[in-house]
């Protein structure tokens, strides 16, 4: 079956997730013909080659002191809309002269639903934020952050309305209010579905920002070890200061001292978070101000008992909190167990049996 898969460019968690989707795909024989955005379709390309990935404009946000920015994300989409629309007007247009799909399947991205709805195609959904709309969450999780919920929820809503099914990546169960909506675990990359899990004794750091001074003052003070990735982005090698191990991103390393850990801090973003828990590791979580995905993610996380969610990391009581709580958040994600990603593919089948049978 001829696919087109769009992958929406803003964050690497879409672009991950959709790779391992679009590798399954792949190894089904089927077609895939996909289309992305800015660092989604840098790095699809790498993986298929610019031959399969066609380069589309898509929206981004723009975070400063850890908090998305709505007024300066709102005129930077705005003005590259105004160059990057007629781009995708000409992509549209190519891909009605030269391919002929029979079904789409959009990670968040709006112009390949566009295609489809214009062209009545079945549409499939797989992402991890439609749950903001297709469930019904906790009051406890969306108290204080109303507003933000109510924003995030409208634009979820409005992003891909009347899919045929909505098939969505959770690590957290609540419950389902809209029909054509299945909850599945954690769409998981070979590279963690082939490690084994260790219980170690470092702590492994993920923090992108500035402004993490107070953080690390704390870290040297708890005489743990720690790993530590993004704080220093132009290292090339290992820089050790104590119990901190500054390290150069690579993603075998990476993967391995996650394994390895005794447990995590760093954002609120789901692929790590779906990760940490699927080797359970312990997470302190500390979302993106505003950005209501991410404190979905990581005041889930605490609600279900896999770790602490955290505002930011300026108090120490909160890192002190996080490591006495240890034992509690490993005995509660003891029980935690997924098949790989047999229960998506095994759903994602179906419905595109069903629409090779015409009855999707």
């Amino acid at each position: 079956m001829k696919i087109l898969y769009g992958v929406v460019g803003e964050g690497m968690g879409h672009a991950i997730r959709s790779r391992v989707v679009i590798d399954y795909l792949l190894s089904q024989n089927h077609q895939v013909e996909i289309m992305a955005s800015s660092r989604a379709y840098d790095f699809l390309t790498k993986r298929y080659g610019a031959q399969d990935v066609n380069r589309i404009h898509g929206l981004h946000m723009i975070y400063e002191d850890n908090r998305v920015r709505r007024g300066k994300t709102l005129w930077s989409n705005v003005l590259t809309g105004l160059t990057g629309v007629p781009q995708n007007v000409l992509a549209y247009f190519k891909l009605i002269e030269e391919l002929d799909p029979r079904v789409v399947i959009s990670d968040f991205e709006s112009w390949t639903y566009l295609y489809g709805q214009l062209h009545r195609l079945p549409i499939i959904s797989i992402d991890n934020m439609q749950i903001i709309n297709r469930c019904k969450l906790p009051d406890e999780i969306i108290q204080g952050v109303e507003d933000d919920f109510m924003v995030a929820k409208t634009f979820v809503k409005s992003k891909l309305p009347f899919c045929e099914h909505y098939l969505i990546s959770t690590f957290f169960r609540p419950q389902v209010r809209k029909d054509r909506t299945s909850l599945h675990p954690p769409i998981l990359r070979p590279e963690i579905l082939s490690t084994k899990p260790q219980s170690g004794e470092h702590i492994l750091v993920y923090q992108t920002g500035e402004g993490y001074d107070s953080l690390v003052q704390t870290l040297k003070k708890t005489g743990l070890e720690y790993r530590i990735y993004g704080m220093r982005r132009s290292l090339e090698q290992d820089q050790v200061e104590g119990n901190l191990r500054y390290r150069p991103f690579s993603e075998a390393r990476f993967v391995q001292d996650l394994a390895t850990a005794r447990g995590v801090i760093a954002g609120g973003g789901f692929t790590l978070m779906g990760e940490a828990v699927y080797l359970r590791k312990p997470m302190l979580a500390v979302p993106l101000a505003r950005q209501f995905e991410q404190i979905l993610n990581a005041r889930y996380l605490q609600h279900v008992g896999y770790g602490l969610a955290a505002d930011d990391l300026n108090d120490p009581a909160t890192i002190h909190r996080f490591l006495e709580s240890l034992p509690t958040y490993e005995k509660n994600l003891s029980s935690y167990a997924q098949d790989g990603n047999t229960d998506l593919f095994r759903a994602l089948d179906g419905l595109l049996d069903k629409a090779a049978a015409g009855v999707l």
